[in-house]
């Protein structure tokens, strides 16, 4: 039986992507992944296909290239973690997966910021939106978010203080991790909530 092999290919510089995946897209003959993600690994010899918004489109090239040999997908970050793994999950058995974890933007936020992370509560903005008691402040509570660019630094920040978080909550927002332009900066949810938004960001409450 061929495989579907998820590769992490981790927040985006390479060197966050771990070995392990970065063998098997050079070694795929069908590779799938985002534009920027093939512009960046696909070789002139592999067969590929875009994800675009059309999903069906993209489980039907999986579909169509299954019976031949394995098909690659590479996804952002860590399978694992909101990726297209569920949606591989529904339309085929567990067995044809292989999944090559790597490093999430989650994960190298909290590294950044020599935070360790087994006690945060991880929720994701991006494309949904997280049930309001799970965002509620307790004490000693830490947060780590995704976000995307409707629900981006104010916006999240703005819902938190509705959700009885205190003005001055540290809210640390981690923009374009790992990449050369990288900016992290740690303010008040307060301010958060008023100056220009971050998109596509990570942020860490506390």
């Amino acid at each position: 039986m061929h495989k579907i092999i998820m590769a992490g290919i981790g927040p985006g510089n390479e060197d966050f992507i771990t070995p392990a995946a970065l063998k098997r897209i050079h070694s795929a003959q069908f590779l799938v992944g985002g534009r920027r993600a093939l512009a960046q690994f696909a070789a002139t010899q592999q067969t590929t296909c875009a994800i675009t918004g059309d999903l069906d489109a993209t489980l039907q090239f999986i579909r169509d290239k299954i019976s031949i040999g394995d098909v690659t997908v590479m996804v952002s970050g860590d399978p694992g973690y909101y990726s297209l793994l569920d949606l591989l999950r529904k339309n085929f058995p567990p067995s044809m997966l292989e999944v090559i974890p790597s490093i999430s933007a989650m994960q190298l936020a909290f590294a950044r910021l020599a935070m360790p992370w087994h006690n945060a509560t991880l929720l994701s903005f991006h494309g949904r939106q997280p049930a309001r008691e799970l965002l509620q402040y307790t004490a000693d509570k830490v947060l780590g978010l995704l976000t995307d660019g409707e629900f981006n630094s104010a916006t999240i920040s703005a819902i938190l203080l509705e959700c009885g978080w205190a003005e001055d909550s540290t809210v640390t927002i981690c923009a374009r991790l790992s990449y050369p332009d990288e900016n992290i900066f740690t303010t008040t949810l307060s301010d958060a909530a008023q100056i220009e938004p971050v998109k596509h960001c990570v942020l860490i409450v506390r």
